[in-house]
């Protein structure tokens, strides 16, 4: 039997959904929470669904960020509930009941690309204090390939394109991490 291991590291993103106007703002809130944002998507339309239009309104945008700094695939349940405020520091009512701002992190390895959630279904696997990681890619055949549940808005081009590129900042870090002598 092998020794239980701690958790590797990993490249934290948050996705952000919002209307453009507080796009920016939400960058420096996370910013501020995560440290400096060195890589972030272009901004794209989110026509992919009506989910949160009740509650957000029609004219949303997406963008993926992620900070410099990795962090450990543990992390996660804290980095939800921290995303979580700073979604209630946006809203309306300063509850989630109108919020303005959406904020999902997740992270990638070379082999996956895992979401947090605060929803249950069958494919999420339970981390602990309500949050759930929710597998949406893989690594295969030299690209992430995206699962039956993989949401739209994280097969567009834009998305896998910021998610090569941190997967290639993720391996090279990890690389260095392993090869430099430590005296």
């Amino acid at each position: 039997m092998e020794a239980a291991a701690p958790a590797r590291t990993a490249k934290l993103f948050i996705a952000i959904l919002a209307p453009q106007s507080l796009l920016g703002e939400a960058e420096s809130f996370l910013d501020e929470a995560f440290g400096t944002l060195d890589l972030k998507s272009h901004i794209f339309a989110f026509t992919f669904t009506d989910y949160y239009q009740a509650e957000m309104g029609s004219d949303l945008y997406r963008r993926f960020v992620a900070p410099r700094t990795s962090i450990s695939q543990d992390a996660l349940v804290e980095i939800k509930h921290r995303t979580n405020e700073i979604e209630r520091q946006f809203s309306l009512s300063g509850n989630r009941t109108r919020r303005r701002i959406n904020l999902d992190p997740g992270y990638l390895t070379s082999a996956k690309i895992v979401l947090a959630s605060t929803k249950d279904y069958a494919h999420r696997i339970y981390l602990g204090r309500g949050i759930l990681g929710d597998l949406h890619f893989r690594y295969e055949q030299g690209m992430y390939q995206p699962l039956p549940w993989t949401y739209p808005d994280y097969r567009t081009q834009e998305a896998l394109t910021f998610f090569a590129e941190l997967r290639r900042l993720y391996l090279r870090e990890t690389a260095l991490r392993y090869t430099t002598p430590r005296f």
